[in-house]
């Protein structure tokens, strides 16, 4: 049986730990008193993809180990698509174990000419953020970890991740790869992404696949005659050496450092059903990233609280009607058909009105939409608009968002018959025309 080096390393860590730092206050932080000691940081309410705090959100920065995120990401999708099951045996190649051998870097030592399950690989990699078994997956995936950074790319650009680069599975540098490095990569190339898109693909791996969690949420746990241990320390890990920094709700996601990416964790907590989402990026060291992330999560949950702002049926004083042409009415009541809920700053629930655009592709040359209207047509949209004097983050991407709703006709409007159609055409004929006269005799005295 091997020692358990990485338990053993883990206990020293947690201990010195408890000599540098101290126990989060547990007083409520508000906007004005939030300051993240991280290069990068971001807070998402995970159901909305509401912002409710950034601190330079857009920066690319190396992720380290988050990059794993999307790792799993693509292996609960192999799963869901039948390409694998968590049954799935594999064996582990070379250079899956020359880097999970290496213990500076997460390794907890696999075996060759062993098998392992899908299941068994995925919970190292989520849980102690193995990379040997992460290379593994990877190959099992896409035949080599090169045509399976081509995979994470193109899932990068089809969940709209705004800032990213994978040049590897795991995270690590490519230079610390020796001669294994993808193909497509150089040696000195890094993963990048930007808090917001680590934040946009937690968002994606915790709605489409909330089994993860069951995972990620997991402190230790049995391994090849082995107990690994989660680098997450905000769960409840039943240590006495880590339980500063135990936060309620967490369960998940994952941390990730190396030299140049710093101390980053990407985390989530839930709690009372509200789900959030935060991201830490370049903190100063390993208790930061949790203390950090603990100030986002106090503000989230202490601060805000999603709210029906705006009930069905609702419309937006003196814009209640769109005029419409041909019809019966000459205008139709609109608004919104489906209650709207957004998070909510306390205190800050007046400070909101709907701001209404009509596709123009349904109105005529006057700005009229042409009879038959039916009740509940969809008409154009509705956004929500924050009139309050504190920044507004708005939401995480257009992917993620809920920021545009239905606006509907409310009433049936009838197209008029040919009898009356007729009449309206000619009393604006002679409306015109009166029009015109006035206008010209109005010219010749002025």
């Amino acid at each position: 049986m091997r020692k358990p080096m990485n338990k053993l390393f883990l206990l020293v860590v947690a201990a010195a730990l408890v000599l540098t730092s101290f126990v989060t206050s547990s007083m409520p932080v508000y906007a004005e008193e939030l300051d993240i000691d991280a290069e990068s940081a971001i807070l998402v309410d995970a159901e909305t993809g509401k912002v409710l705090y950034a601190k330079d959100p857009d920066a690319a920065l190396p992720p380290a180990s988050m990059t794993k995120i999307m790792t799993e990401y693509l292996v609960w999708e192999a799963v869901e698509n039948g390409d694998i099951s968590w049954d799935t045996t594999t064996q582990i190649s070379d250079y899956a174990y020359e880097v999970s051998s290496n213990i500076d870097s997460s390794g907890i030592g696999l075996t060759q000419q062993q098998d392992y399950t899908v299941e068994e690989l995925y919970a190292a990699m989520a849980i102690n953020s193995d990379n040997g078994t992460t290379i593994a997956l990877a190959e099992l995936i896409a035949g080599s970890e090169s045509e399976f950074v081509e995979m994470m790319n193109e899932k990068g650009e089809e969940l709209g991740l705004p800032e990213f680069k994978f040049v590897n599975s795991t995270g690590l540098d490519n230079e610390s790869l020796g001669d294994n490095y993808p193909e497509g990569t150089s040696p000195n190339d890094t993963n990048l992404l930007s808090a917001r898109s680590s934040a946009i693909l937690a968002a994606a791996l915790v709605n489409d696949y909330p089994e993860a969690l069951e995972i990620s949420s997991i402190p230790n746990k049995e391994f090849d005659d082995e107990t690994i241990e989660n680098w997450n320390f905000m769960l409840d890990h039943d240590s006495v050496n880590l339980e500063q920094y135990y936060y309620e709700g967490v369960d998940g996601l994952k941390t990730g450092h190396t030299e140049l990416a710093g101390y980053a964790f990407t985390g989530t907590a839930e709690r009372d059903g509200k789900r959030l989402i935060t991201v830490v990026m370049k903190t100063p060291s390993i208790e930061k990233r949790f203390e950090e992330t603990a100030k986002l999560l106090d503000y989230g949950f202490d601060e805000f609280e999603t709210q029906e702002l705006f009930p069905a049926g609702y419309q937006e004083e003196d814009e209640e009607t769109v005029p419409v042409a041909r019809g019966k009415e000459k205008e139709v009541n609109v608004g919104i058909n489906e209650g709207i809920h957004v998070p909510v700053k306390s205190g800050e629930e007046e400070l909101y009105h709907l701001e209404y655009t009509v596709d123009e592709e349904r109105l005529n040359d006057d700005g009229e939409l042409e009879a038959p209207v039916e009740a509940d047509e969809v008409i154009g949209t509705v956004t929500v608009v924050y009139d309050g004097e504190e920044e507004d983050f708005g939401y995480i991407s257009d992917e993620v968002s809920e920021e545009s709703y239905d606006l509907v006709a409310m009433d049936d409007v009838e197209q008029s018959n040919w009898f009356m159609l007729t009449l309206q055409s000619i009393g604006d004929f002679f409306v015109n025309m009166f029009q015109g006269a006035f206008n010209w005799v109005k010219g010749l005295f002025s």
